[in-house]
């Protein structure tokens, strides 16, 4: 299975543009690029049974973050506060860095 490299990154505030959680934000946690999915904080929420063992001695429901897919979720700009599609600038020393395309400034 290829590597693809996404546009998101651990840290980044993302809106989920899809699925039940739909118009809520949350930051970014966990990357799968393999995968092409993403945890991000408070959200997607499962419920998983466990049984008591040795590291965690109660058992029972836990509630945890589920992985979504990047393709349900779009990079909030810090400037402009939108949820966007990312580009990229090449600035003058030669380096790439991720743009917002509403308006335009460096997102790193």
């Amino acid at each position: 299975m290829a590597l693809t490299k996404l546009k998101i990154k651990k840290g980044d505030r993302v809106r989920i543009i899809a699925g039940k959680e739909l118009d809520k934000e949350g930051k970014v946690f966990g990357v799968f690029p393999a995968k092409n999915r993403l945890l991000i904080e408070k959200l997607n929420l499962i419920k998983r049974h466990t049984k008591p063992t040795q590291k965690q001695q109660k058992g029972g429901i836990i509630e945890k973050e589920s992985s979504i897919h990047v393709s349900n979720v779009m990079l909030v700009c810090p400037k402009c506060s939108k949820p966007t599609r990312v580009g990229y600038k090449i600035l003058e020393g030669g380096d790439k860095m991720r743009a917002c395309k509403k308006c335009g400034e460096v997102i790193d």
